[in-house]
């Protein structure tokens, strides 16, 4: 059994206990990391449905089917994303995970950094087709800048704002606000009884940091500096995450209880009209389960300064989901089989309109299948404004650092505290002390 670099992978698995959304030991079944047969192999697939089941659903007659073509059984495992990274990273360590796994593409470059993962070098992309089938700003969250990608992508997604017509259309309000001022007012607008303007997902951390992210990159900071340091409390660093405070803290837009909100509370809020927009990453799959009709809402990409343009005018992170495979398989080949079956044309049209996702491969993302209204804004945003997040090997604890601090500072706003520079300032270089100790 290859080891990998152990020092490294421990510390991540010290330093980190993200609770995702987007993106233990390692059990390995038939044809994992542990051996078996090469008819048979082990994936951990993250929950993109609306439960686990759903996925099994949804999966499970796509397994069969490579089965068929291939001779070779796929035992699925459908991993929460509460789980999912602390599972990865601990598999890491030990060298006993699956075969292939799905992998939050804002995880690539930390993962990376273990030496678990797979590269895929022109080689290994052209045993699955090429890399040319990929879109290319779905590989720019597939890794470190340089260095071979350490996973493909699978699912594709971005942010949009996504506006409730009937509640626009009540408080006089025409189009949906393209910029921050804007949304603010139309907010306070929309704000009146039981319904809110906006809802947000404070409790959630890394939805927290999505958002702050998207702003930091409008205020003109990437959170690292340009040699891969964290520069978590710069002025423009402050400035995006006071911004999105604000929403509830000065703003009153956002419900107080949104602070705690951790598990989709604020699409059903949106669903159910108890909010009059949202911001969430390729929703309407999430909104037709809660029984919001695509007709009801519109979508248009997430507001940016007025006049800005270029990096100013960067709107949403890269989202999406990238599969990956663990190095030391003992079923190589069965592994890019699979990766190549998933990342098919036709099968990334049938995964990606069954979780209402983008499909990263370009043949597939031409289908008039992602042509709705909702699907061509965000393929848009995914061309024109959206950025990966940093790629670097800390990533994953600035996630978890940042979120949670912004975490903090919604239930400081939610308690009726005062939110000011300075004690965004103090919170965030907290979280920059920690991520140095580490």
């Amino acid at each position: 059994m290859r080891t990998y670099r152990l020092a490294a992978a421990t510390a991540l698995v010290a330093a980190l206990t993200l609770t995702a959304t987007a993106c233990g030991g390692g059990s390995t079944g038939a044809g994992g990391a542990s051996g078996g047969s090469p008819k048979t192999l082990t994936y951990w697939a993250s929950n993109q449905g609306t439960s686990l089941d759903n996925d099994k659903q949804v999966l499970e007659p796509e397994l069969r089917k490579f089965e068929q073509q291939t001779g070779i059984k796929v035992n699925l495992e459908v991993v929460p994303w509460s789980d999912l990274l602390n599972r990865i990273l601990a598999a890491t360590a030990s060298g006993q995970g699956p075969d292939v796994l799905n992998i939050g593409n804002t995880w690539s470059a930390s993962l990376q950094a273990t030496g678990a993962l797979l590269p895929f070098d022109d080689a290994t992309f052209a045993k699955i087709g090429g890399r040319d089938r990929f879109l290319p700003a779905t590989l720019a969250s597939a890794g470190a800048a340089g260095k071979d990608p350490a996973a493909v992508p699978l699912y594709s997604m971005a942010y949009g704002l996504y506006y409730n017509k009937k509640l626009f259309q009540q408080a006089g309000i025409a189009t949906a606000p393209a910029t921050w001022e804007d949304l603010v007012a139309d907010g306070k607008k929309l704000t009146t009884g039981s319904t809110y303007g906006l809802a947000v997902e404070g409790g959630n951390i890394s939805e927290n940091v999505h958002n702050v992210f998207a702003l930091g990159r409008q205020h003109g900071t990437g959170f690292f500096d340009a040699a891969g340091k964290p520069a978590f409390d710069s002025p423009a660093a402050v400035a995006a995450v006071k911004q999105y405070v604000d929403f509830i803290a000065t703003d009153r837009i956002a419900a107080p209880g949104d602070a705690e909100y951790a598990a989709n509370q604020s699409v059903t809020d949106f669903a159910t009209g108890k909010a009059a927009m949202l911001m969430w990453q390729s929703a309407g799959a999430n909104l037709k389960s809660h029984g919001m009709n695509p007709d009801d809402y519109g979508v248009v990409p997430v507001p940016a300064p007025a006049g800005a343009s270029g990096e100013t005018a960067i709107s949403s992170m890269v989202a999406g989901i990238n599969l990956a495979v663990f190095k030391n398989t003992h079923n190589l080949g069965g592994a890019l089989d699979f990766v190549k079956f998933m990342t098919g044309d036709d099968e990334q049209k049938q995964l990606n309109a069954s979780y209402g996702s983008l499909p990263p491969v370009r043949a597939a993302q031409a289908d008039p299948a992602f042509a709705t209204p909702e699907l061509k804004t965000l393929a848009g945003v995914l061309a024109t404004s959206a950025a990966p997040l940093p790629q670097v090997p800390a990533e994953s604890q600035f996630e978890t650092l940042v979120g949670t601090a912004v975490k903090n500072l919604l239930a400081s706003a939610a308690a009726g505290k005062p939110v000011g520079d300075d004690a965004v300032k103090a919170e965030l270089t907290k979280a920059q002390q920690q991520m140095t100790a580490n």
